[in-house]
């Protein structure tokens, strides 16, 4: 399925899903207002009330009355997939063989 394919407040959630996913949202960041979502995204606010519903039932964000809607603590939990974990662990094991390999240049440089 594409985005296209997606209504869009199901284009809201992913992208806050793929935020999360990708670490530019973090538990307990507040999320812009629902109006500043509206003019993001290009939709009437009830397209992201609809969205943030959505999120708050999957258990990424919650919402306080008059202080607006945060990213959860758990919310990375709720986004994960087996593709975004599988990620996580490339590039895990690239900063540690990066980080090896500066160790290595540095002994050799050392030596010479």
């Amino acid at each position: 399925m594409t985005a296209e394919d997606l209504q869009p407040y199901q284009r809201i959630v992913q992208d806050v899903k793929d935020q999360v996913r990708l670490g530019r949202l973090k538990g307990n960041d507040k999320l812009p207002s629902t109006r500043e979502l509206a003019d993001h995204y290009g939709v009437a606010p009830g397209t992201v009330q609809r969205a943030l519903a959505e999120l708050r039932a999957e258990g990424v964000v919650y919402s306080h009355q008059g202080r607006g809607s945060f990213i959860r603590e758990s919310a990375v939990d709720a986004v994960d997939d087996p593709t975004s974990r599988a990620v996580k662990r490339l590039e895990e094991k690239v900063a540690d063989l990066t980080e090896r390999l500066e160790r290595l240049e540095a002994d050799g440089d050392k030596r010479s």
